[in-house]
């Protein structure tokens, strides 16, 4: 066999690979989108007639399928008071200690299991500003661009690790400027109890154009 009709089989061999693997990618990412778009809770209309559509949120695209969201509008254009939005995961042992590393924090009350249970809370706590994050997971749902401009928070009780956590926010006031000032609770949903109280002041902007699609 020449080194030429080698070179060639080689060839089509390399594009075939190729062509199977860029078919499976593409197979993959539509089961998955599928499966997100399916996992996604329909966010109810305002209005009487009672009827869902599916939420249009391009940052769920970087989504886990263990976290869910639900939220009352779906157009920036007509958020108003009452409008709210829940976001809800369970925070792991492995959140944890990616938290600790990626902010520092590596406070043994988080990380070591027998130091914590000589503590006041007897076990591992989740981190007070993790816990939080979980608000501004809520916010990013919201329809729009969601911009932080303030938060104040109390925090009420811990969250052991394992727990499942979620944040509602719901605007309480209209302040103009497409700014809105809105009521944050964090609950813990295995305990049944509030876990952080508080306020935030977000603005909405409009999503670039490229973004304003359905999932």
């Amino acid at each position: 066999m020449s080194q030429n009709t080698e070179g060639n089989e080689f060839a089509a061999v390399t594009n075939a690979w190729s062509e199977m693997t860029r078919s499976f990618i593409r197979s993959a990412t539509a089961a998955n989108r599928a499966a997100l778009s399916a996992m996604v809770p329909a966010a109810t209309e305002n209005g009487s007639n009672g009827k869902s559509t599916p939420a249009s949120v391009p940052s769920i695209d970087h989504s886990d399928l263990g976290w869910t969201f639900e939220r009352t509008v779906d157009e920036s254009a007509d958020l108003d008071v009452g409008d709210a939005v829940t976001f809800d995961k369970r925070l792991t042992d492995e959140d944890v200690r990616a938290f600790a590393q990626i902010s520092g924090d590596t406070n043994r009350l988080h990380l070591d299991d027998g130091f914590a249970v000589e503590t006041r809370f007897g076990e591992r706590i989740v981190h007070g500003t993790l816990v939080s994050g979980l608000i501004s997971a809520a916010l990013a749902r919201l329809p729009g661009l969601t911009i932080y401009l303030s938060q104040d928070l109390e925090f009420v009780a811990p969250v052991g690790i394992e727990d499942r956590v979620s944040a509602r926010a719901e605007i309480v006031e209209d302040l103009g400027n497409r700014q809105y000032r809105l009521e944050t609770v964090v609950r813990n949903e295995d305990e049944d109890e509030v876990v952080i109280d508080g306020e935030a002041v977000v603005l909405i902007d409009d999503l670039p154009d490229d973004d304003r699609r359905t999932v």
